[in-house]
């Protein structure tokens, strides 16, 4: 089969190709998604029930105008489905004062006047009595974070791309793409496809699909666990998503209980993986690694004690400097390219849709994407 007459084909239909596929398609271009698995499948990046949305953003106050953007698209994605693809829960952002965690919320919180407080420990203790902080830690509180539900937003964005034209295959897997002057090519095991134009969502096959391109993508795996506190969920239902850093150890995150009375209340480490590929990412999860999470939950919310209900694997996508890759790299024609989300991607699934779509359509975007050039990362 040699299907003809796509404008785009978006290859990989997780959380940034669903939400390039809709922004293309709105825009009336005739689009063509291609997705390995199924429509908001477990077995990439973009599930798990919930991930963090946050506006000051430690990693670089580069990121806010972004995520502004992003946060007016949930509003207008939630308002285009009826669904809460996400929830205001306010944020807790906890260490010393000079840590990462803390001074970098507080930098880019005050750089964009972003609406925040800090607060002492005993101030947490007070407002939020579910955590333990030691007396010489600090917080940031953010009244704007809250929490995304990854599958219910691939789904929404999937079913918008559809409602507006879009033709989505699942199942179908990618073997090769090549890029020409005036069109792409892209071929799966059903068939091969031509357009004028390719984005490329690859998540954690991002080494297979670019490997022409020279961007460095480590993959690593992710464990996410489900704790059943001591003293019911009941006190966990109205906490706020947090990031906690203390010297000698990785980040440690979590939400409010939002799975119900038997759900346990979700935590887990940030870049605390070890390296794979989707091929041999193990998906079990050790007593050892629940142990260890439940000693560092108990450490700042000591009712988190409880036995483990559910964990889940995911992969982290990581560049080395940990910032994403957005661009249309300079040795190719037609082709847009978007991976390297390194763990902290998914609350920018809704801009970074609108960016693809507007370097497909026009070349460039008037969003601030330089952080982004892979130049950056690609050696000589």
């Amino acid at each position: 089969m040699n299907d003809i007459g796509f404008d785009v084909i978006v290859v990989g239909l997780g959380g940034m190709g669903s939400a390039a596929a809709y922004h293309l398609a709105r825009r009336g271009q005739r689009v063509l998604g291609l997705e390995k698995y199924t429509p908001a499948h477990d077995r990439g990046s973009s599930h798990g029930g919930s991930r963090i949305i946050r506006q000051s953003y430690f990693e670089d106050p580069a990121y806010v105008p972004l995520l502004l953007r992003a946060y007016e698209l949930w509003q207008e994605l939630a308002d285009a489905t009826g669904l809460e693809v996400y929830r205001m829960t306010g944020g807790l952002f906890l260490g010393s004062p000079d840590c990462l965690t803390v001074a970098g919320s507080r930098r880019a919180a005050e750089e964009w006047d972003l609406p925040h407080e800090m607060l002492s420990a005993a101030d947490v203790r007070r407002r939020f009595p579910t955590f333990a902080l030691a007396d010489d830690d600090v917080a940031l509180y953010e009244a704007k974070a809250g929490f995304a539900r990854p599958e219910m937003t691939v789904a929404a964005h999937l079913d918008l791309a559809a409602r507006a034209g879009a033709t989505l295959h699942f199942g179908e897997q990618v073997v090769e793409w090549s890029d020409g002057p005036s069109e792409v090519t892209v071929t799966t095991a059903e068939g091969t496809y031509t357009a004028g134009q390719l984005v490329i969502c690859p998540g954690a096959w991002a080494p297979q699909l670019l490997t022409d391109l020279g961007i460095p993508i480590t993959v690593e795996r992710q464990v996410l666990y489900w704790l059943d506190p001591d003293c019911g969920t009941e006190p966990f239902e109205q906490q706020p998503i947090f990031i906690s850093e203390h010297a000698g150890g990785p980040q440690f995150y979590g939400f409010p209980a939002i799975d119900g009375p038997s759900g346990g209340v979700k935590v887990a480490f940030f870049r605390k993986g070890r390296e794979c590929t989707p091929d041999t990412i193990d998906r079990e999860v050790s007593e050892q690694e629940i142990d260890e999470m439940r000693e560092r939950a108990g450490d700042l919310l000591p009712a988190l004690t409880g036995p483990a209900v559910h964990t889940a694997t995911c992969m982290y996508s990581n560049t080395p400097d940990e910032h994403f890759v957005i661009a249309r790299p300079s040795a190719l024609t037609n082709v847009t390219v978007a991976c390297g989300f390194s763990g902290h991607g998914f609350k920018f699934v809704p801009v970074v849709g609108e960016v693809l779509a507007d370097l497909a359509t026009t070349g460039s975007t008037s969003h601030p994407i330089g952080l982004f050039d892979p130049q950056r990362l690609v050696t000589a």
